[in-house]
């Protein structure tokens, strides 16, 4: 297709961080960005010419957002499938809705990535208290996670086997997935981008660190192998490519002790974990998404940098004057009003020496 001409409007459905990063990057790229959210304290509309503050059912308000703009993204999987589908009858949506379907549910997400060819934890899907006490003794414990929904940590919990299942049942009471821990010697998350045209290219494959089931640091190079970094990046490209998706898909895993590559979650849309792009790439993460949603070239995803740190800043450990110390250090503030423990505050990148 013909890119979108400069001064074009980008749609974009979500007013977190990511959306305000993505209007950010369209910007430099010389297109205008309409933010949709339900939040009126949404950081994305800070940033943005136009925004509208409606319910993701308002009819009326998506109609009139949808005829407003050139093309549709969105900043984060969970919006709802009715609404894609909906806006998607007056402009093209990336990702497509097929695709943002299978990423929303943590079972059709395995089952996607086995289709592939991919390897995962071992799961079973968890619909009654007797379906959570047959998991619990074939895999011996794991990771109970709520289908739908549910990110950094929550909708999520650590079993051991010896709980009672009827009583947990009772408590969560909605479709679920049990997982078996696994022996990785560390996570990896590679964010694949595809074009319109159906170019892919990958970003470089980042290590990432959590506390307390929140993504605490995101470091790059990640420290595997050759042979398992290429795994990890055909296997983000098969997954990609297999959805037909346009846009980023972010595909999390595990790496096992023996190299082997497991997928656990995808995200259709920029990803914490590549937040480092910003600033240590030719191309940020930001900048590709509006690329491939606006059939421009995608870009380059080399790095500018021999390494790079992305640390996330919670609650009140979003300040300045400390961190803007270190000349090394590339500050991120999110326009967030109100901090909580655990709230995702901003972000810092730690830079090394440019390469020559």
């Amino acid at each position: 297709m013909t890119p979108l001409p400069p001064n074009s409007t980008i749609g974009i459905l979500g007013g977190g961080q990511l959306g305000r990063m993505t209007a950010l990057a369209a910007a430099n790229l010389g297109y205008l960005t309409h933010i949709y959210a339900p939040e009126a304290d949404s950081p994305a509309f800070d940033v943005t010419r136009f925004y509208t503050c409606a319910a993701y059912d308002d009819l009326p308000a998506l109609a009139a957002f949808a005829s407003s703009v050139d093309v549709i993204t969105l900043e984060f999987e969970n919006i709802p499938i009715a609404t894609l589908e909906y806006v998607q009858r007056f402009k093209p949506v990336y990702p497509q809705p097929t695709c943002v379907e299978v990423t929303q549910d943590r079972l059709l997400e395995k089952q996607f990535a086995h289709s592939q060819g991919c390897n995962t934890a071992p799961f079973m899907p968890v619909n009654s208290a007797e379906d959570l006490a047959a998991a619990l003794q074939q895999l011996s414990g794991g990771i109970l996670k709520t289908r739908r929904m549910g990110y950094d940590g929550k909708g999520q919990w650590r079993l051991t086997g010896d709980e009672d299942p009827a009583m947990l049942w009772w408590n969560i009471q909605q479709p679920c997935i049990l997982e078996g821990l696994v022996d990785f010697a560390c996570e990896v998350s590679v964010i694949a981008a595809r074009g319109i045209d159906g170019t892919v290219v990958c970003f470089p494959v980042t290590e990432n660190a959590h506390r307390q089931q929140v993504l605490h640091t995101s470091t790059v190079p990640a420290s595997i192998s050759t042979a398992t970094a290429q795994a990890a990046i055909a296997a983000a490209t098969r997954l990609i490519n297999a959805l037909q998706l346009v846009g980023l898909l972010a595909v999390e895993m595990f790496v096992s002790r023996s190299g082997d590559v497991l997928i656990n979650e995808l995200a259709p849309r920029p990803h914490n974990s590549g937040h480092w792009t910003m600033e240590a790439c030719q191309t940020s993460q930001f900048e590709q998404l509006v690329r491939a949603c606006t059939g421009l070239p995608l870009g380059d995803t080399g790095l500018l940098t021999a390494s790079a740190v992305m640390q996330n800043l919670l609650g009140d450990d979003a300040t300045h004057a400390p961190l803007l110390q270190n000349p090394n250090a590339r500050l991120h503030l999110y326009g967030k009003t109100e901090s909580k423990p655990g709230r995702k505050m901003g972000h810092v990148t730690f830079l090394t020496a440019q390469h020559r």
